[in-house]
């Protein structure tokens, strides 16, 4: 296990009105990020931007992946005023591309999945202008659950399969590999015309042949983008860093992806999922937006 971080990783600590008016705006709205309760290394790069990533569902994930940062135990009930309010933040901060995320809700009949529905109609509704990528959890491979979502209209669902099968029983103990990859495979079935998007994390032991492989299985289900960063641990009681990938490889990585047809790759050492997302829709041979 490294013992300390290199000169890549290090990031300089900055602020500014755009942070101040953005976290004001999430306060005043009652409204949650993935960027503070994740503790997203490039959040302040991306409030400064007046961009956040919206957590809907509360704060409180019912999994216990040994990689996340978020709340583990009994969630809070559903706000239905949530949708209305993340619409609104939206039309304030004139975001171009909204990105939705949650925690995960096995305790809900359809893991949110109708929330997600109303968080994208009501963006929709209010800013019609805005494309809206959201970040899917499995839904515990219901296709009922998916498809509220797909019908909802988003231009971009994400799941992220997030590390190599063989570390899911240490890292993602209650996921599935392949239920991930079929949900998908799901979406491109059900409509075609939507973009698909995953992320993986490197530096938790993983080998480089199975990152690869992960990315033919990927191509194999037609994603169209991938993210590749590097794994940080939130604190010393989270799963440890193996090592920290130099960014030579992620580069190596990248080339191998678009090589395989992906659309778009952010591959770096402080890439994150939803970091710069709006960028892959402005990629070569998707929306000309």
């Amino acid at each position: 296990m490294p013992s300390r971080k290199p000169e890549w990783l290090k990031i300089r600590v900055r602020s500014g009105h755009n942070q101040e008016h953005v976290e004001a705006l999430i306060d005043s709205l009652s409204l949650n990020t993935v960027c503070h309760e994740a503790n997203c290394p490039n959040r302040m790069e991306c409030f400064n931007k007046g961009t956040a990533t919206f957590m809907i569902l509360g704060k409180i994930c019912t999994r216990s992946c040994t990689f996340c940062n978020v709340t583990k135990g009994n969630p809070q009930p559903i706000d239905p005023m949530e949708p209305i309010r993340v619409a609104q933040a939206v039309k304030i901060l004139q975001i171009k591309h909204a990105v939705i995320t949650s925690v995960t809700r096995d305790d809900l009949p359809d893991g949110g999945a109708a929330h997600f529905a109303e968080v994208i109609k009501q963006i929709k509704r209010l800013c019609p202008n805005v494309t809206v990528e959201v970040l899917i959890p499995d839904f515990q491979g219901s296709i009922e659950a998916l498809i509220q979502v797909i019908q909802a209209g988003p231009e971009v669902i994400n799941h992220n399969v997030e590390t190599v099968p063989r570390l899911y029983p240490r890292i993602r103990p209650q996921a599935e590999y392949y239920r991930s990859l079929d949900l998908l495979k799901n979406v491109k079935r059900i409509n075609n015309n939507i973009f698909t998007k995953s992320g993986i994390m490197v530096g938790l032991g993983e080998k480089f042949h199975e990152v690869v492989e992960v990315m033919k299985d990927l191509r194999d289900c037609g994603c169209d983008f991938l993210t590749i960063g590097q794994y940080l641990a939130p604190s010393s009681s989270h799963y440890p860093v193996i090592e920290y990938v130099h960014p030579e490889i992620f580069e190596e990585y990248r080339a191998l992806a678009l090589k395989m047809g992906f659309s778009f790759v952010a591959s770096g050492p402080l890439v994150r999922s939803s970091y710069h997302a709006e960028k892959a829709l402005k990629s070569k041979d998707t929306l000309n937006i």
